[in-house]
């Protein structure tokens, strides 16, 4: 009390800097948004080597007040593997019962949480990475008073049912179904038990609605970046152009996989036909392993890099194919931030307000999409207004500032609600 901010225990399973992917952007760029708002210490549920090491864990020790890690990491990496896993492998392990309240393997670590924030005093525990952490909220719930924020990132279980018309066999859309399913009811009974959920998109937002008789629980938090981290960098050698740029994680099914290989094998011949020397960069975690039978000298598989800086702030265009996902792409946010026009499918841009021929072009077909990439690369004043249009949008909905804000949104719903969260200092 007595007039100081709102003290936040942030958990995430998914911690890292620098980020190398969507997820990692999303947990550092949260936690970056509650410190400026709030008293913010941070609980990793993955070791310190996983976090980036001494260098990662001096960063965040930079922006939140203290730092903490489950002490089962300091005996064993599995927990590290299972999160490794449920970013390569979402569709499998959302729904892993390994991970229920009541495991030997992992509620000491849940206990440890509970206790950390009792003697911290805190006023809410945050759950990054939400979606994988219902079953810790259930056992926070049963344990604690302390108000739990279930911050999602996407709606996962629309991500693994939108696989279902991409199934190669009867096995793998039975698999799916199942695994949906089991993850539509952990989603309801998940927005009834927390006391906010969040969603990355009024998409999302009205998603998780419908499924509590208490709507105004459900937030929007976006997903954002910190602009401040985008600046132009060099090519790497030997970097051609005209190219188009795609960038994500891959694995065998995978969202990505399908998206490029889409690309590959409709787009990017009908491309060939009006621009002979366009080239295809393909950047990201797996992508060398799963597109390993691709043969041509027009691509470019770069695998995950350090940085995806030299690659996108050169790139003529980004595409972003995705014909099944969920959330909101950091790919579109990436790009904009670079003044890097796109090129997107519907679904790529979901939950994301931009206006078609303004922001962005969209195209599903792959008579449209080439089309639509030919433009860009043929009337570079078209690109440049696109790319400066989308930088606007970015920086003034999905920025570290405007996620602050609905940040505080979410403090004074709590606020509301006559819970325990403590006035923050204006």
């Amino acid at each position: 009390m007595n007039g100081r901010r709102p003290r936040i225990l942030f958990s995430s399973p998914v911690l890292g800097h620098p980020s190398k992917g969507g997820p990692e952007l999303r947990i550092e760029n949260s936690i970056k948004a509650l410190a400026s708002i709030s008293e913010l210490y941070l609980y990793a549920r993955i070791s310190p080597a996983a976090v980036g090491g001494d260098r990662a864990i001096a960063f965040y020790r930079t922006i939140v007040a203290d730092m903490f890690f489950a002490p089962s990491f300091y005996k064993r990496n599995l927990l590290r593997r299972i999160v490794r896993s449920s970013i390569n492998r979402l569709s499998r392990i959302f729904i892993r019962r390994s991970l229920l309240p009541g495991s030997s393997e992992h509620e000491s670590d849940y206990q440890d949480l509970v206790t950390r924030a009792t003697e911290l005093g805190a006023d809410i525990i945050w759950l990054g990475y939400g979606n994988i952490s219902y079953p810790l909220m259930k056992y926070i719930k049963m344990r604690s008073t302390i108000p739990v924020v279930l911050d999602t990132d996407s709606v996962w279980s629309r991500y693994v049912l939108r696989g279902l018309p991409f199934a190669s066999n009867e096995t793998t859309r039975k698999q799916i179904e199942t695994e949906g399913r089991l993850k539509q009811a952990e989603e309801r009974w998940g927005t009834q038990l927390a006391d906010v959920t969040t969603g990355v998109s009024e998409v999302d937002v009205q998603y998780y609605r419908k499924l509590t008789d208490r709507p105004a629980s459900v937030c929007l938090f976006s997903n954002v970046i910190d602009l401040d981290s985008y600046s132009q960098v060099s090519p790497p050698a030997g970097f051609k152009k005209p190219c188009m740029y795609l960038a994500g994680s891959f694995w065998p099914g995978s969202p990505m996989e399908d998206a490029a290989r889409w690309m590959l094998d409709h787009v990017l011949p009908l491309l060939k036909r009006a621009l002979p020397d366009i080239h295809f960069y393909i950047v990201g975690r797996g992508s060398v392993k799963v597109l390993s039978d691709i043969h041509d000298d027009s691509v470019t598989i770069a695998g995950e890099v350090s940085s995806v800086l030299p690659y996108l702030t050169n790139a003529s265009v980004a595409v972003v194919p995705l014909r099944f996902e969920s959330g909101t792409r950091f790919k579109i946010l990436e790009a904009g931030a670079c003044g890097v026009p796109v090129v997107s499918t519907t679904l790529g841009a979901e939950g994301i307000p931009v206006v078609n021929g303004k922001d962005i072009l969209i195209a599903d077909s792959p008579e449209d999409f080439a089309r639509s990439v030919i433009s860009v690369i043929r009337d570079r004043q078209h690109a440049v207004y696109l790319g400066q249009r989308l930088r606007e949008l970015v920086a003034s909905r999905f920025s570290i500032k405007a996620l602050a804000r609905e940040g505080e949104d979410i403090l004074e719903y709590l606020r509301a609600q006559k819970v325990s969260v403590r006035t923050i200092d204006r």
